[in-house]
């Protein structure tokens, strides 16, 4: 039963009708059914109770509301949206399928769809349901920009950058169309486009700090001393929002590292770590216990009781690690060659692990839902974890899974795929962690804002990685970023004939490789090997006391030439 909200104050009674102005407001194009034009007064109570952090009373309304009308679509968007941010993606889908399938010119539950759809990884229906909303909303960017979000995710970058396109001929000042288009044309290697439409942007949108992030974000671009100016005067207006700050700081800190400025770029990527790390949320001691349970469940003993009852497929070549340890490189020199397609940062793996704890009567998690895997064989999961990433494949024999966060799955793909391929990028601790705090993640890493936080993790990643070797010695290999570089021929083939590939001149010749690139390496990588990102770590010893005092236990087997000074002096 729902209560009535009984509004005692005319404060109260005002946010009420704000409300209601929002349910009555719809965008062009929102085609909510005439039938749904009912309920308003439930809908802005739950509106309400969604905008003062209830949403679980806003679920209430809503679900009163569908056993009063069973055929309410924007009920049923409206609980899909609550579902969808509690990760219950799956419930969501299928309320917005009813929604349009009793309303096929509901355009508003198209968007949604879409967009579920993209968590879900369910690439070509997300891209049908956004055609649909653009031939229900054609002069709506909006519709164009939602398009264009599915195309890019399903790797199809040329028709992204034609639909990002068609939202600025009809929205010219859409921020989001502008970045969504210079990013594209960055993945696949037009950079000048996209340098030009990031100016374009910051030209039409002044404030637009996304521009000078992203700009920043390409390694090798450098501002003029007034961009630079202007940047830091931006810093100082009260009506920027925390994420703006948090972008202009971080491209600040990545400007001046550029100009060899070392102090100052580590204030600015300092000041972009403390307010972004507010805005995270990340449990060191609760992720020190999860590696903890991983190390118990799969132990020696658990492997030796399931042997020989995987899937033996063996085109998977999963590449795991730490972020900005290399992953990207070994990825483009394996994607170079001819027998091995590569796709992006997949992350299937997690959510077909996430799929099995839905599936065990008792609910349990990773790892324990290991130990339960109800009606499912190893070689079955093996098997769902095929046809899940069949998507990304266009018939080569092998195919790249890069996610470095899937390196707490090690064992698990030694049960379900043993054949399947795994590497291991490793970089210099310091290099890997500071390199990974100075770049702003788009999201999945909160672990990275803080150096001390940064330290802890690295250490449970090589713990976890060590137990791997010695529970299943011989089936991970380990690939270090300063020996590509140091010596690309012989690392190439060491890579190789551990992935059972012939040698192939084009992986030498990586950077010539014509294929979009999304992560924060894409430039890098169309470059030739070079070192400049050796050692990068000694410009900013000074700064970085904790992370190294923490990182000591693995700082002191180095080579004394790797070690900071205040380690080679102990």
């Amino acid at each position: 039963h729902v209560q009535k909200l009984q509004p005692a104050r005319s404060h109260v009674e005002a946010k009420i009708q704000r409300a209601k102005d929002l349910i009555k407001s719809n965008p062009p194009g929102s085609s909510i059914p005439q039938q749904d034009l009912s309920f308003n007064e439930e809908l802005a109570e739950a509106q309400q109770f969604k905008l003062d952090g209830h949403p679980e009373k806003a679920e209430d309304i809503y679900r009163s509301i569908l056993r009063k009308n069973p055929h309410h679509g924007e009920a049923m968007r409206l609980l899909a949206g609550v579902a969808a941010t509690h990760n219950k993606y799956d419930d969501a889908e299928l309320l917005l399928l009813r929604a349009v399938s009793q309303s096929p010119n509901f355009s508003r539950a198209w968007l949604d769809l879409s967009r579920i759809q993209l968590e879900l990884g369910k690439f070509p229906n997300a891209v049908e349901s956004a055609e649909r909303l653009v031939a229900l909303s054609p002069g709506v960017g909006e519709s164009y920009v939602a398009l264009a979000n599915a195309q890019s995710q399903s790797n199809l970058p040329e028709l992204a950058i034609e639909s990002y396109s068609k939202t600025l001929t009809v929205s010219p000042t859409h921020e989001g169309a502008f970045s969504g288009l210079a990013h594209q044309l960055k993945t696949v290697g037009r950079q000048e486009e996209a340098i030009k439409v990031h100016r374009q942007n910051i030209q039409v949108n002044p404030k637009n700090t996304e521009s000078y992030w992203n700009l920043a974000n390409l390694k090798t671009f450098r501002f003029e001393d007034s961009e630079v100016d202007h940047m830091e005067s931006l810093l100082e207006d009260n009506s920027l929002k925390d994420l703006s700050k948090v972008q202009l700081c971080n491209a600040l800190g990545l400007e001046y590292e550029g100009r060899k400025d070392y102090g100052r770029a580590f204030h600015y990527f300092e000041r972009c770590n403390e307010m972004h790390r507010q805005s995270e949320t990340y449990d060191p001691v609760g992720h020190e216990i999860f590696i903890n349970k991983i190390i118990e469940v799969f132990s020696a003993d658990f492997f030796s009781a399931h042997q020989n009852s995987g899937n033996l497929d063996q085109s998977p070549i999963l590449v795991v690690g730490l972020p900005r340890s290399g992953s990207t490189l070994i990825e483009q020199i394996l994607a170079s060659h001819s027998q091995v397609e590569g796709t992006h940062e997949l992350s299937d793996l997690a959510h077909m692990v996430q799929s099995l704890k839905r599936e065990n009567r008792s609910g349990t998690h990773f790892p324990e839902n290991m130990l339960e895997t109800g009606r499912r064989t190893w070689s079955e999961i093996g098997g769902l974890y095929i046809k899940r990433t069949d998507k990304y494949r266009s018939g080569i024999p092998h195919f790249i899974d890069k996610n470095p966060n899937n390196f707490v799955y090690c064992g698990l793909l030694k049960l379900i795929l043993p054949k399947a391929k795994i590497i291991n990028a490793r970089r210099h601790p310091l290099d890997s962690s500071f390199g990974s705090y100075k770049q702003l993640f788009a999201s999945g890493q909160p672990f990275t804002y803080d150096l001390c936080e940064l330290g802890e993790y690295y250490l449970q990643y090589q713990r976890l990685m060590d137990h791997w070797h010695e529970v299943i010695p011989g089936h991970i290999l380990d690939v270090d970023y300063e020996e590509v570089v140091a010596d690309l021929d012989t690392q190439v083939r060491r890579i190789l004939d551990y992935c059972g590939l012939p040698f192939e001149e084009a992986c030498l010749r990586f950077h010539e490789t014509d294929r979009s690139v999304k992560t924060a390496s894409s430039e890098q990588v169309r470059r030739p090997i070079y070192a400049s990102s050796v050692n990068l770590w000694k410009n900013y010893e000074p700064y970085i006391d904790e992370l190294i005092e923490i990182l000591e236990p693995l700082l002191i087997d180095l080579p004394e030439n790797q070690q900071p000074s205040s380690i080679r002096g102990s």
